[in-house]
């Protein structure tokens, strides 16, 4: 389990919603040395990857979306994982409904959205992928609700989520 001091939780616990999730999974990132890869997944459990996925989701839709999200290496992690799911199970079901509708553009076109591009490439699959910006809007009008929903699970689940440490 991937330890917090119970200060700097403290110091994260006073934060809003997305900066306390972002402490937390910043402090996982930390743990497994910056970069996610096949040989330090197992020093997550379960619900450390969920508030991980939520971390990339969040970051990527906030800098370009579902197709920035896809071609920066994210979809596998978000899509083929229960991640959709674990949100429901959080009670955040407006994003996991959200998620199941994009993982369907995304299964269906997943070798076009995932192949290597150039920056022109790129910029043109916001074009081709408009079916994304519907929502992405929908995921910026409902993003606070259901961050106070994830944010007062994990509250109510710490022990889920972190290791307390002196």
């Amino acid at each position: 389990m991937i330890q917090i001091p119970s200060s700097e939780l403290k110091q994260a616990m006073n934060k809003a919603d997305k900066e306390f999730l972002r402490s937390i999974a910043e402090t996982y990132l930390t743990a497994i040395g910056g970069n996610l890869n096949t040989s330090n997944m197992q020093l997550l459990n379960g619900w450390q990857h969920v508030l991980l996925s939520w971390y990339f989701f969040s970051t990527e839709m906030d800098e370009g979306g579902f197709v920035q999200l896809i071609q920066n290496g994210y979809g596998g992690y978000i899509f083929d994982n229960p991640f959709a799911k674990a949100l429901r199970l959080m009670g955040a079901r407006d994003l996991s409904k959200l998620l199941y509708k994009a993982k369907k553009i995304y299964d269906e076109n997943k070798t076009i959205l995932e192949r290597d591009t150039s920056e022109e490439e790129f910029n043109a699959m916001y074009v081709d992928f408009e079916q994304f910006d519907e929502l992405e809007e929908e995921y910026f009008d409902m993003e606070e609700e259901q961050l106070e929903i994830i944010s007062a699970y994990v509250k109510e689940h710490l022990s889920d989520f972190v290791d307390i440490g002196n």
